[in-house]
């Protein structure tokens, strides 16, 4: 049975919006952590703020678990 280990990575959190560089950082995020064995699932803005803006946006990243289900150590 496979399993998976999950990373969660909160960018551009901002009172009235999403912080431009929140916007902007996502694309860098996604490419480092996929040289580590990370792979996107998933980039959702899970609030809500001023003017019907998201507040920030959640990188949710998974890889898979050693087969011991170890989890794999952090560079």
């Amino acid at each position: 049975m496979t399993r998976y280990e999950y990373k969660f990575v909160r960018l551009g959190e901002g009172w009235f919006g999403v912080r431009r560089e929140g916007r902007e950082d996502y694309r860098e995020v996604v490419r480092s952590h996929a040289q580590d064995g990370w792979r996107l699932v998933q980039i959702f803005a899970p609030s809500i703020g001023g003017y019907g803006h998201a507040k920030f946006f959640e990188v949710v990243l998974e890889r898979e678990l050693p087969a011991d289900g170890a989890p794999t150590p952090r560079v």
